[in-house]
């Protein structure tokens, strides 16, 4: 009976790798589509990403699984399906960037399923899974401002959706430091400040002579800097030197702002 489950039922690590290998296909085929086609295939992409996560762990969580740990991969895929269309349209292009994607994809699993586990045991690969969700958070958060400040959308309608970006992606990037429920109080807290200034500065941003990779390298940097601050302080290990580091991304991220804005004189 054991042998035939497991001929029957695939393991978890045969269900993440499949659900990249379907993920990264179907990304590779969305990335010809345009205009409305392609913000439905974004979605559905999107939202079949976390449900794919959700069904490949759900049998080992079953108790302890909290919704967080499909915000990001949603946030993900959503961002790279997106930004295709901002690069040359290339088969070769295609390829590299649907590789990428495949990589971090699987390296985002990994580490949303080491969260999941981690609420119900202890592992030893739990700060180095924050490290690469932390990183994977910054690269969706870059393509994402990115295409929104290609489109020139209305101001309010960027700055709304940076608003909700923003505190999604922080909300998901501050609970996997503490994997607990009680904590969501606080996270919402400290997630709301940082998308309402994140959404100010992109207000102001609208106004400001620079491109859209500049405006997504200072915005993801400001958000390196805010949410990396409150990531020490619920470690406890918010020290002078940590801060600093923190102070002087941001203060680069302002001076790239400066030296790169296109003023008319």
């Amino acid at each position: 009976m054991s042998k035939f489950r497991k001929i029957l039922f695939f393991s978890k690590r045969q269900k993440l790798i499949g659900s990249v290998v379907l993920l990264s296909l179907s990304l590779f085929l969305s990335e010809y589509l345009s205009g409305l086609p392609l913000l439905v295939s974004s979605l559905i992409l999107s939202v079949s990403t976390a449900i794919l996560l959700y069904v490949s762990i759900k049998n080992d969580v079953k108790e302890t699984f909290f919704y967080p740990i499909l915000i990001l991969p949603l946030f993900y895929t959503a961002s790279f399906s997106l930004f295709y269309p901002l690069i040359p349209e290339r088969l070769f292009t295609r390829l590299i960037l649907t590789s990428i994607y495949a990589f971090g994809l699987y390296s985002l699993f990994l580490t949303q399923n080491i969260f999941a586990v981690s609420t119900i045991r202890t592992i030893t690969l739990l700060r180095s899974a924050r490290i690469v969700s932390f990183i994977i958070t910054i690269v969706t958060l870059f393509l994402l401002t990115n295409v929104i400040f290609s489109l020139r959308l209305p101001v309010y309608l960027s700055s709304t959706i940076i608003l909700a970006a923003t505190f999604f992606l922080n909300f998901q990037s501050l609970w996997i430091y503490s994997l607990e429920k009680k904590f969501v109080p606080e996270a919402l807290f400290l997630s709301v400040f940082i998308a309402l200034s994140l959404a100010e500065l992109s207000l102001i941003l609208t106004m400001w002579p620079i491109n859209a990779s500049i405006y997504s390298i200072f915005l993801t940097g400001v958000f390196y800097a805010y949410s990396g601050l409150t990531h020490a302080w619920i470690e406890k290990r918010l020290f002078r030197g940590v801060f600093w580091e923190y102070i002087w991304v941001g203060f680069l991220s302002v001076l790239i702002l400066i030296f790169f804005s296109r003023w008319g004189f």
